[in-house]
């Protein structure tokens, strides 16, 4: 962006003294102060640039133009967002000293950004990194754990937060809380529930006496997010992987494969745990060949009838 000056006092002084409010009066952790002294030491850059040296002279249309610059720089919504949020939080702190009259950030929105897409892995990778055979006890747990992520479509919280007694073998079904303290009762596939029936013998010569988590770590304790998050990745690299594997893909490759293969978006929505269903509608990028098959089998308009088609072999035979 342009505006590389190095800001005024009159500037900088209220934004040490904000950055210095968050850290003692607020207890923000330090990388928290950091961010909110680089976004607002960039616009204070800025402001400098445009020869602006009060804060409370800068004007909601000049807000507004120092968000199309940071557009222009290739920042994306979400990143602009940010910004924004620090500069009302600052301009709030500033109202509170008597340094400013008003907030001109507060009726400003960031441009929305396009929606990424999931990444979602392969039926046929995922079918032959589940078939792997584990080689020690801790990849059979670890296999066990990713058999259930992708068959139930679990967060990696939920999964982490599994008990024993949340796993009902018999009935094939597992009992998860989701956000917010919801709790949903998911279906079980049959190679998630054989894994299972493999893990909870070794489970029971690791695990402490009182732990009830259904994933423990060598030392008998409930295994950590992050522990899960490097198993995966770990198995991924032994298993020949041809992308790095995380606990989100396997949910998104969940909802990407239930969704094209049954069209039930209100289903999936369910199965997944979203409380709007438009979270859920970003895995309805199906492609165009399954649509064009879902559409020849259901539309009335499209269905060709079997007369239809002798008719058009006669008709051709005739040519």
């Amino acid at each position: 962006m342009t505006g590389q000056l190095e800001p005024p006092a009159s500037l900088i002084a209220p934004l040490e003294a904000f950055i210095g409010h968050l850290a003692s009066e607020k207890r923000h952790s330090p990388r928290t102060c950091d961010s909110y002294q680089r976004d607002l030491r960039g616009l204070a850059r800025w402001l400098s640039h445009d020869q602006q040296d009060q804060w409370q002279r800068v004007s909601n249309h000049d807000l507004r133009r120092y968000v199309a610059a940071l557009s222009r720089d290739g920042l994306n919504g979400r990143s602009i967002a940010r910004h924004l949020s620090a500069i009302r939080r600052f301009y709030q702190y500033l109202l509170r000293e008597r340094l400013a009259t008003d907030n001109p950030a507060l009726d400003i929105r960031a441009p929305k950004s396009a929606r990424r897409l999931p990444k979602v892995a392969d039926v046929d990778q995922l079918n032959h990194l589940l078939d792997a055979r584990p080689d020690d006890p801790l990849e059979v747990r670890d296999l066990c754990m990713f058999e259930l992520m992708y068959s139930s479509g679990l967060r990696l919280s939920e999964l982490a937060g599994l008990d024993v007694d949340s796993v009902d073998l018999q009935g094939g079904e597992v009992r998860v809380l989701g956000k917010g303290g919801k709790e949903r009762v998911l279906p079980v596939g049959r190679k998630a529930r054989s894994s299972l029936q493999a893990w909870l013998p070794v489970r029971a010569g690791l695990a402490m006496e009182t732990e009830q988590a259904l994933f423990v770590s060598r030392r008998g304790d409930r295994l950590s997010h992050r522990s899960i998050q490097a198993r995966l990745n770990r198995w991924g690299l032994a298993k020949g992987a041809d992308q790095k594997l995380h606990p989100h893909l396997l949910r998104h490759s969940f909802a990407s494969h239930m969704l094209e293969s049954s069209g039930d978006l209100r289903a999936v929505q369910e199965l997944l745990g979203h409380a709007d269903i438009a979270t859920t509608q970003v895995y309805t990028h199906l492609d165009f060949q399954h649509l064009a098959r879902v559409y020849d089998q259901s539309h009335p308009r499209a269905r060709r009838h079997p007369y239809h088609g002798q008719k058009r072999k006669q008709d051709g035979a005739e040519d």
